[in-house]
């Protein structure tokens, strides 16, 4: 490629990236200094949450597409939330909102005629209405139960003319909501596994207790046991390890091959379990995420951990292979 049709391009990359940033900061610049903007916001997020309906969320052109990926993050994140498309809604599909419903309307100008019928029905059968757009004396401002109004920004097109830095405005609006939303709620890891099971994000979402092996799976031998029984177990079970127990069923130890090799000799399998475990046996939680095991076992350099409970008796145990079988990497 051309020298100079390369660098025109990569100026033309990084005027839009700039621009984006810009964008960005003018909203988080409003949001310090702007307390009509603050308030908004949290109104916003109090009305959502004192809903007991579903959040419809509706716009035009790119606002429309920004309005797809708003409504998606909102459902994923424990906020029930659609998309209805204004021109369907006009057709037929203002029926799927109720008066226990929510909608949140998405235009830039704040002028967008398809978005009126939304707002008549709207207002006729008492739905609130949230707005988001740059233009406080618009007619879907002033019709609105809460307005957000965000800076006026200069597009990224050379033109002014496509929608680039707005519409992301609209998406980090979109963003902060539905995190807003989700912290206020409380939404756990664990909830947002519900919505997630499939795909590398489900299987980040494991709980390790769901990949352990429990049960007669589990090598464990009692204080006092002998070594050549610890060999049988580590060899049997198939884990290179065996946990040793206490007289109130806790773990208080755990012998690995490297355990052996430190005490290799020809009286190896005369000594007690307690004379050769370590002492202190790296241990997790069921509860805990699997990738939070993995990158335990990473950083630890370990292939093995015992699941205890909250009194120390081992529940399982978990391999890394189990981690990586799942795709927990």
């Amino acid at each position: 490629m051309d020298m100079i049709v390369s660098d025109a391009i990569l100026a033309s990359i990084r005027r839009t990236i700039a621009t984006a940033a810009d964008g960005i900061d003018a909203l988080a610049g409003c949001l310090e200094g702007d307390a009509a903007l603050r308030s908004s916001f949290v109104d916003a997020v109090e009305l959502v949450a004192s809903r007991h309906g579903r959040v419809v969320v509706a716009g035009i052109g790119k606002s429309g597409h920004i309005g797809r990926k708003i409504a998606a993050t909102l459902a994923s994140t424990g906020t029930s939330a659609y998309f209805v498309h204004p021109t369907e809604a006009s057709h037929g599909d203002l029926g799927m909102i109720t008066a226990q419903d929510l909608l949140i309307l998405l235009s830039w100008s704040g002028e967008t005629v398809e978005l009126g019928n939304m707002l008549t029905y709207a207002r006729r059968f008492n739905v609130p209405v949230i707005s988001v757009t740059s233009n406080p004396d618009s007619i879907i401002a002033r019709n609105s139960t809460v307005a957000i109004v965000l800076p006026k920004v200069s597009e990224a097109c050379p033109h002014g003319l496509a929608p680039t830095t707005s519409a992301m405005l609209q998406l980090a609006v979109g963003d902060a909501l539905a995190i807003a939303l989700l912290e206020r709620r409380g939404f756990s890891a664990q909830d947002f596994k519900t919505f997630h099971p499939g795909g590398k994000l489900g299987s980040q979402l494991l709980l390790a207790h769901e990949l352990a092996h429990s049960g007669e799976a589990v090598p464990l031998l009692p204080i006092g046991s002998p070594m050549s029984e610890a060999l049988i177990q580590m060899s049997s079970k198939g884990f290179g390890v065996v946990g040793v127990v206490g007289g109130d069923g806790d773990l208080v130890g755990v012998i690995t091959d490297g355990d052996l090799r430190r005490h290799m000799s020809e009286n190896l399998l005369l000594l007690t379990v307690e004379t050769v475990m370590s002492h202190t046996p790296r241990v997790i939680t069921g509860g805990m995420l699997a990738s939070a095991a993995m990158e335990m076992m990473q950083s630890q350099k370990i292939t093995v951990l015992f699941l205890i409970d909250d009194l120390r008796r081992p529940l399982g145990i978990l391999h890394v292979h189990d981690l990586l079988r799942a795709g927990v990497a």
